[in-house]
């Protein structure tokens, strides 16, 4: 097992600087998933923990050894990658094999190794066919293989599942934390799609613009979004946003209020606001919106229905509140229609508070 630390890294190409400030601890048998837009430097990252990319500045550190000066292949970790890279004229036993004999591993082991790779990723009766004769799942478990048979310190992936259909998706999803949990190795994995991220990682990192936005567990990262940015990209759907104004009465209490919203704020929410602001952007989740008028709750949202989400077992309302949308989850009995006024109820102690301008949460 390997932790693996990143002290102040920054990368640039030429005078473009793409990653900047990246500071992170990374435990032994972690699972860490590296999660951002496209453009966000997360792929960048993973490269300058593997090696395949030099820092232009700061230190990555392998269980305290700066490996600055490493090559990436005295590291001790397995890579795999969106493109499965295959060798086409191999079996998927040479395939998994192929870097033991490399290293100049006994024919024995490379054997064991190789069939109970084959046996934990439900491929053992597939190990003398070629790729051509495998379906997409099927390959991804071959190139999964053949990081495992390395039994390396630390797995690396980057965005390895894109390239399958929806369903495949979430079985390969359960296939990667299967075998995490099986092996030793740490695991950093690269995805732009959020669910993966909240599915997967024992914590997640969200980037953006080359930058470490917030660091932590998805119940933490979900609950508590240190900015606009991370609140608005973690969670489906996602957190909606309205410009209010803090109107405060002389009696110590507090309401968010714009022409279609007025939402009474806990007195210990309400102190979360400093004194001097007067504007807030206020987040509210989907299931914190209710279509449900009879419940004991005091914020209201007036707008009209603007789209109408079918999922089956539950809709996604998207409704227009001061020339801005944000989303109600409801159960398929309470049936809207587009154009239709509706009210939406909330409760404060749910409501997300962002400063205006710099987008930080009001904590």
């Amino acid at each position: 097992m390997a932790k693996i630390s990143l002290r102040d890294v920054e990368k640039s190409y030429g005078s473009e600087l793409v990653l900047r400030d990246c500071n992170l601890d990374i435990d032994d048998h972690e699972f860490v998933v590296l999660v951002g837009p496209s453009g966000s430097g997360k792929t960048t990252l993973l490269r300058i923990i593997a090696g395949l990319e030099p820092v232009s500045g700061g230190d990555v550190y392998f269980d305290d050894v700066c490996v600055n000066n490493i090559d990436v292949g005295d590291r001790d970790i397995a890579m795999v990658f969106q493109n499965y890279g295959l060798y086409p004229h191999k079996s998927v036993y040479e395939n998994m094999a192929f870097g033991l004999r490399r290293r100049k591993i006994s024919k024995s082991e490379i054997d064991e190794r190789v069939r109970q790779a084959g046996e934990l990723l439900g491929i053992g009766d597939l190990l003398r066919r070629r790729p051509k004769q495998l379906s997409g799942g099927q390959r991804q478990r071959v190139a999964l293989g053949r990081a495992i048979v390395r039994d390396p310190s630390a797995f690396l992936l980057d965005e390895p599942l894109s390239n399958l259909d929806a369903h495949l998706r979430v079985q390969m999803r359960a296939e990667i934390l299967k075998v995490h949990k099986t092996v030793t190795a740490t695991a950093v994995y690269v995805t732009h799609d959020q669910v993966e991220a909240l599915t997967m990682g024992d914590r997640i990192v969200v980037m953006r613009d080359g930058m470490i936005q917030q660091v932590g567990t998805p119940d933490h990262l979900y609950d508590y979004p240190a900015n606009r940015f991370v609140a608005g990209f973690i969670g489906t759907p996602a957190m909606g946003f309205l410009r209010c104004s803090v109107r405060r009465s002389a009696d110590g209490d507090t309401e968010l209020v714009s022409p279609g919203v007025q939402i009474p704020l806990p007195r210990e929410r309400a102190a979360a606001i400093p004194a001097d602001v007067d504007t807030v952007e206020v987040g509210v989740r989907p299931e914190r919106l209710y279509l449900d008028q009879t419940a004991a709750r005091s914020g209201t949202l007036s707008g009209t229905v603007e789209m109408v989400e079918q999922l089956g077992s539950e809709y996604y309302v998207h409704v227009n509140i001061d020339d801005a949308v944000i989303t109600a989850r409801t159960s398929r009995d309470q049936r809207v229609e587009i154009e239709e006024s509706v009210k939406l109820t909330t409760d404060g102690a749910y409501a997300h508070l962002f400063d205006v301008e710099t987008g930080a949460a009001y904590a």
